[in-house]
């Protein structure tokens, strides 16, 4: 019988607690995106004027708005808006981002030094201050919102994807499929785009948690998703009102919103090690 050395054997890599608790945290905002009324009884619409503006208990957990409906179930019901703001926003700004580098990358040239200047000129303004403009033309909606924050994002996923597949371009792979008579279309498809997006898969992942807190900010200013939305930044919108004499509305709310990206982001990190990519 064949005994395998101690030393050829591999430690068991356990997961780190904040990696636990971040996945439970984005598990359960995702069942109450998918599946509110799994964790939920009561309505988020449901008005009783002779519980407004209770403070947190067992019954309400999160306390009572103005209109006597239950936070936490407004919050449970948010997570649908909030997350598929993030989620939108991240694929919109990567679906330009991927458009705009590979193109600059693979022309090269005049094209490549055209495409650079206008995002170097895009990234020099604050994605926020882009978002604005964006609303300013369209008005505030959720579509608009989900545009907004995903244009003020892509010129700085741009600019790594770009240099993402400079990189991977100059790789002996890519030389070796090309010698081997592969055409373009096929390297491209084959070898360049899978190897180069692979790092920037951990990026995505940050940019959700980004999104969810941008997308959020606007609808606080107003100019995002307006009530009686229970979308996130919504409730900030609406709780700003009574902050000095109901604390719950605004520091609640509040709490998700940082909690959640903080666990998107702890589970991006985790991601872009694991996938041995650098931070950006």
């Amino acid at each position: 019988m064949t005994t395998i050395p101690l030393t050829a054997r591999r430690p068991v890599s356990l997961p780190r607690p904040g990696t636990v608790l971040s996945l439970l945290v984005v598990g359960f905002v995702v069942v109450a995106a998918i599946a509110p009324w799994l964790l939920t009884g009561d309505s988020p619409t449901a008005i009783d004027l002779t519980a407004t503006l209770r403070a947190p208990s067992l019954q309400h957990p999160f306390g009572t708005d103005d209109a006597g409906r239950d936070l936490l179930t407004r919050v449970i019901y948010g997570a649908r808006e909030s997350l598929g703001l993030g989620l939108g926003a991240t694929a919109l700004a990567f679906a330009f981002a991927i458009g705009l580098g590979f193109t600059a990358a693979l022309a090269g040239g005049v094209v490549d030094a055209a495409i650079t200047r206008v995002l170097e000129v895009a990234f020099a303004f604050p994605s926020l201050l882009l978002a604005l403009l964006v609303i300013a033309v369209r008005g505030p909606s959720l579509a608009t919102s989900i545009v907004a924050v995903g244009i003020g994002s892509a010129p700085g996923y741009a600019r790594m994807i770009r240099g993402q597949v400079l990189a991977v371009r100059q790789a002996g792979f890519i030389e070796a499929a090309t010698a081997l008579g592969h055409g373009r279309l096929t390297v491209i498809r084959r070898h360049l785009f899978p190897n180069a997006m692979r790092p920037l898969v951990a990026v995505a992942t940050l940019g959700v948690g980004q999104s969810i807190v941008w997308a959020s900010a606007l609808s606080f200013l107003g100019l995002g998703v307006a009530p009686p939305s229970s979308e996130w930044g919504a409730l900030l919108d609406a709780g700003r009102l009574h902050i000095t004499t109901s604390w719950w509305l605004e520091i609640l709310p509040g709490v998700v919103i940082v909690l959640v990206a903080l666990s998107v982001t702890s589970l991006g990190r985790t991601l872009q090690h694991r996938l041995g990519g650098a931070a950006r």
